[in-house]
């Protein structure tokens, strides 16, 4: 279970006048993730979905509030909770001059697995994500989506408890869309717990248990998609967050 306790963030951007300002790309977000559970982080470009990932990864540093991993709270218990978390975003980049077999080969040694038992765990990720053609192939020579399926075996190679995916599937072909879909769905069949944001809404209505919207780096509103639907009288999750903010989006 994954627990965000009125987590804020403030940046610092200085303009033409070379004059100092501060501002929240998150204005005190809670929410929780349970085991089994896929849950949806919604927001337009902007919102704050990436900020409030990348501290629940560990990647930032709350200014304030708090983050917890079964009870566990991130800044006493650093390592352990990264030996058990993946975290995947949309422009994650890769070593381009390793193949991904050596990628992967280098994951397996990074989280101390066993040497006589990497191999046959390659092997066993690279046939379930279909990654066998470019096995042994330099991941700069790779498509946008085979190198995205290849960071998904990067993701599952440890076998973690908690997902973090931030934009996984833009820009993808529908076939690696659908892979990254499927391992998601996969992994909560599991249990594992999985933190999932995107700004496409009917994408998350397929396959979230749940979906927090958020805009401004505010919550907007929380629950199943048919509560959301229901509480906002509307029939998809787009309409929903529109009847939310009551109007269009300024995403400068």
């Amino acid at each position: 279970m994954i627990e965000v306790k009125n987590v804020k963030k403030k940046f610092i951007k200085w303009n033409e006048k070379k004059q100092k300002t501060e501002f929240y790309a998150n204005k005190g977000i809670s929410l929780e993730a349970h085991d089994g559970e896929i849950v949806g982080i919604l927001g337009p470009n902007g919102a704050g979905k990436t900020t409030l990932l990348r501290m629940i990864a560990g990647i930032l540093n709350p200014t304030e509030g708090e983050i917890f991993f079964d009870k566990k709270n991130y800044q006493e218990n650093e390592i352990e909770i990264k030996m058990n978390l993946a975290y995947l975003s949309g422009n994650t980049k890769l070593y381009d001059t390793l193949t991904t077999y050596e990628l992967l080969y280098m994951c397996c040694e990074i989280y101390k697995m066993k040497k006589e038992t990497i191999d046959q765990k390659i092997k066993e990720i690279s046939k379930k994500l279909n990654l066998d053609s470019f096995l042994y192939q330099k991941i700069g020579q790779l498509s946008t989506g085979q190198t995205q399926r290849v960071n998904i075996a990067r993701c599952f190679i440890h076998d973690p408890k908690y997902y973090v995916f931030d934009e996984a599937t833009t820009g993808l072909d529908i076939i690696s869309s659908q892979i990254i879909l499927d391992f998601m769905k996969e992994e909560k069949k599991k249990g594992k717990t999985v933190l999932y944001s995107t700004h496409y809404m009917e994408e998350a209505e397929n396959i979230c248990d749940r979906v927090i919207m958020i805009h401004e780096g505010e919550v907007l509103l929380s629950g199943t998609p048919e509560e959301i639907k229901k509480n906002t009288k509307t029939t998809n999750l787009r309409d929903a967050f529109f009847a939310l903010i009551g109007g269009e989006i300024d995403e400068k």
